[in-house]
């Protein structure tokens, strides 16, 4: 008989408190080898728990760095158009504060710079500290009248602090400001004209060269460095230097609310200390930088240290010799041969 049915019949054959015993005898291996297999497994990874303060931290770290990054993009902004953190702050403490110095052959960024001070309500006043001799008579005869027109325009203080010179060109811008300040050895005046150059013929005929020039127009080479003037030429050219001496001696009256005489009568192209300028009105008040400030501050009603703002000074990188920015970094081929010609309110020792 085969042994699997032998085996049912015995299981049936016993009693069914003996059927339980088999029956767990039979299951007993098995549970057995669950045990082991227990034992052994890996055990099971915990179960990862999401804190939302995990969140709550990475957003507001994200928030951060972007709130930064604005604000260092609004700081860098501020910096390249020549904000400072009292315009930036707006709180009505600042003092502009405009360097001219050296020989003025340019209006055009002293201009732009009243012009953008005058217009911010933040900025309570101008000062000019002038460090200067002069300069071409055109761009001092432009930044004259930008001063005047800025004062009306906007009604806001514009003065004057000079330093070591404020002569000739820079005394004519001076004179258009609400006050004039200046220290008592500081140079003053010299309101007078110059055109020169150098007659280099005979270096010529030494070396043996001839320049040849044709014109249309008696006048067109009048001033030409290779010859002597001519009787018509030099008439002509004083006639024009004399013009632009009448007008600065107009201006200078005008900014200081002068009589005309009074001031031509002084115009001789002779300079002043701040001491000797002082009751010619020439000045208004002998005093450094500092009592300059403090004066004006007082004026407009700023308690306290004054705030104060100066342009921004352009700052060149390594890219810009790449870029169509590098134009200033190099001089310009065509202002080479060209130096200084032309008529000057300059004063030269």
């Amino acid at each position: 008989m085969d042994g699997a049915l032998l085996r049912r019949l015995r299981y049936h054959n016993q009693s069914p408190r003996s059927r339980t015993y088999v029956s767990l005898l039979a299951t007993l291996p098995s549970m057995t080898l669950g045990i082991e297999n227990e034992r052994y497994a890996a055990p099971a990874p915990a179960p990862q728990k999401r804190s939302s303060k995990v969140w709550w931290l990475v957003g507001g770290g994200l928030f951060l760095f972007l709130l930064l990054g604005l604000y260092g993009l609004l700081w860098t902004m501020m910096r390249a158009t020549g904000e400072d953190d009292g315009a930036i702050a707006g709180l009505g403490s600042s003092i502009a504060v405009i360097d001219i110095e050296g020989v003025i052959l340019s209006a055009d960024k002293t201009n732009e710079q009243i012009e953008k001070f005058a217009q911010d309500s933040s900025i309570k006043a101008i000062i000019l500290h002038i460090d200067s001799p002069g300069g071409a008579a055109a761009p001092s005869q432009e930044i004259y009248h930008e001063v005047i027109q800025a004062r009306e325009r906007y009604k806001k203080p514009i003065v004057a602090s000079i330093q070591s010179v404020g002569a000739s060109g820079a005394y004519y811008i001076a004179s258009a400001t609400d006050k004039i300040y200046a220290d008592q050895a500081s140079i003053v005046g010299s309101i007078g004209v110059i055109a020169e150059w150098v007659n280099y013929g005979d270096l010529l005929h030494w070396a043996k060269l001839k320049p040849e020039i044709l014109k249309a127009g008696e006048l067109k080479d009048a001033g030409n460095p290779t010859r002597e003037l001519t009787p018509a030429e030099r008439a002509y050219l004083q006639e024009l230097i004399d013009n632009m001496h009448t007008q600065f001696i107009n201006d200078v009256a005008t900014g200081r609310k002068l009589p005309v005489d009074s001031i031509k009568s002084i115009a001789s192209g002779r300079v002043w200390t701040g001491q000797q300028a002082l009751p010619m009105h020439l000045i208004d008040a002998t005093g450094n930088f500092r009592d300059a400030l403090l004066d004006t501050a007082k004026r407009v009603g700023i308690r306290g240290e004054p705030k104060v703002v100066r342009p921004a000074k352009a700052r060149h990188k390594l890219l810009d010799l790449f870029s169509a920015d590098a134009s200033d970094l190099f001089p310009d081929p065509g202002k080479l041969l060209d130096h200084n010609k032309g008529f000057f309110y300059l004063w030269k020792m």
